[in-house]
């Protein structure tokens, strides 16, 4: 079946044009000005922008994690992210304490596969690192896992000596590394001390977590990887602190690092955290919010192009399950939902506002996402011969957020009220229609994404 999309504006990180697109059979056959075929469908796309489908690198889907687990599973989730406009999610897979690798691939494959509303992949985050572990990490590759998560803070932290053989076995292979970069020791020492003075309410969270150790942690990161010789991602950066080491480190040592970030970095300030009662619980995230200012240096970075792709650290909890944290801070189960936002958050805040380009959009949410995680260009552009995954927004439409229009299983929405300038009218995954004007119309049709070795990327 082919089906003719005519008369729209194509976005690619290079540019915007005017120009029609074909499909068939899954894939786009051709791009141009008035195509003259005889299509079985044709959709008249004029005044709309058609995006590659958007790609968030960031998920947590069927995770226990804090004494439960996240709201949305991979079919919620998916189905969310569908919803507006992203086609591909790279979740967070785990191998836990006395799991081997391929026991903790294994673990997350039975999560996802058959449930999945979008297409899919799977970052390893490693915790047990030994000769084992070391022995498959090329086997874990061929799979299409080639790329990794490293913790420094919480019981799934790895140490420096770990951090380093990582490093060197990664860059030995191919492979590439995000790092959650906080100091875990000033952290438990920071809790520590709130809790001896008998302080217990939400505002703790910020404050035990601090910007200058993001910023440590970033910097320790950079210098390690600068011995192994080894690219590394720095994911959901938070603070101009950590911004300035890593801008340091590619200045200084021409180090080649990777920087995301987040809309609820670049929208929301640790103000929340002051809210009445317990309604600050709900943007208890880790890093936590910043300051106004760090706002200010991240959108400058994405402007400047220093900071590659925005995804969203989607981890998203009910009000009844943050209550787990009533009586201690601690016990907050951190995350927010944002696989469903996203794009029309960078859209209003970003393009509308002169902060980013249409351009730089779709490099940030589709093609550097594509690069850095292996499925350029299968994904993350719109050429013949790639997956026809086709976002349309209208730009001369309006979508107002509220939790009880939201697909994602949340009873909250941390942007409650918020109109955006555009509306998500069609999404197409592997061209075919699959969700519309914000609800999905085809479930189920999301496959594993077997990818390949990262490419460099620029802003």
């Amino acid at each position: 079946m082919q089906i003719l999309l005519k008369g729209g504006t194509v976005v690619s990180g290079d540019g915007c044009r005017e120009t029609d697109i074909l499909i068939q059979d899954e894939k786009i056959q051709a791009i141009g000005q008035d195509l003259a075929v005889d299509a079985d469908e044709i959709i008249d796309v004029t005044g709309r922008f058609l995006f590659p489908g958007f790609i968030d690198a960031h998920t947590h889907f069927d995770l226990h994690v804090a004494g439960t687990v996240t709201a949305d599973d991979f079919a919620s989730g998916t189905q969310a992210a569908l919803a507006g406009g992203t086609t591909a999610i790279v979740d967070f897979a785990t191998q836990y304490q006395g799991e081997t690798l391929e026991e903790g691939i294994a673990n997350w494959h039975k999560k996802a596969d058959g449930k999945a509303s979008c297409d899919y992949g799977f970052h390893l985050a490693i915790t047990d690192w030994n000769s084992q572990a070391s022995a498959d990490v090329p086997k874990i590759m061929e799979d299409g896992v080639t790329s990794f998560k490293l913790y420094l803070t919480y019981d799934t932290m790895v140490n420096d000596e770990e951090l380093y053989e990582i490093l060197v076995r990664l860059r030995e292979t191919g492979g590439i590394v995000g790092v959650h970069c906080e100091n875990d020791g000033v952290i438990k020492a920071l809790v520590k001390a709130e809790k001896a003075a008998g302080h217990n309410a939400v505002s703790c969270h910020p404050k035990t977590r601090p910007a200058a150790m993001e910023a440590e942690a970033v910097a320790r990161l950079l210098k390690i990887a600068r011995v192994a010789e080894a690219p590394v991602i720095v994911v959901h950066l938070s603070t101009k602190e950590g911004l300035t080491e890593i801008l340091r480190a590619r200045k200084d040592w021409n180090q080649e690092v990777y920087v995301e970030t987040c809309p609820q970095y670049l929208l929301m300030d640790d103000s929340r955290y002051q809210l009445p009662g317990f309604e600050g619980a709900r943007y208890v995230i880790a890093p936590p919010l910043r300051k106004p200012a760090d706002q200010e240096a991240l959108w400058k970075a994405l402007s400047d192009g220093e900071i590659q792709t925005v995804s969203t650290d989607h981890c998203s909890f009910t009000l009844k399950q943050k209550e787990l944290g009533l009586s201690d801070f601690t016990k907050i189960p951190g995350g927010m939902p944002g696989v469903e936002t996203r794009p029309l958050l960078m859209y209003t805040y970003g393009v509308c506002e002169g902060r980013i380009t249409l351009p730089q959009m779709c490099r940030q949410l589709a093609e550097n996402p594509a690069k850095l995680y292996g499925m350029f260009p299968q994904k993350g552009v719109l050429a013949p011969g790639s997956d026809a995954d086709i976002t349309v927004l209208n730009p001369n439409a309006e979508t107002v957020l509220t939790a009880a229009g939201q697909v994602q299983h949340v009873d909250y929405a941390p942007f409650e009220g918020r109109k955006m300038k555009a509306k998500v009218e069609k999404v197409f995954l592997r061209g075919t229609l699959a969700a519309e004007n914000g609800k999905v119309t085809r479930e189920g049709l999301g496959r594993y994404i077997k990818r390949g070795r990262y490419q460099k990327t620029e802003g």
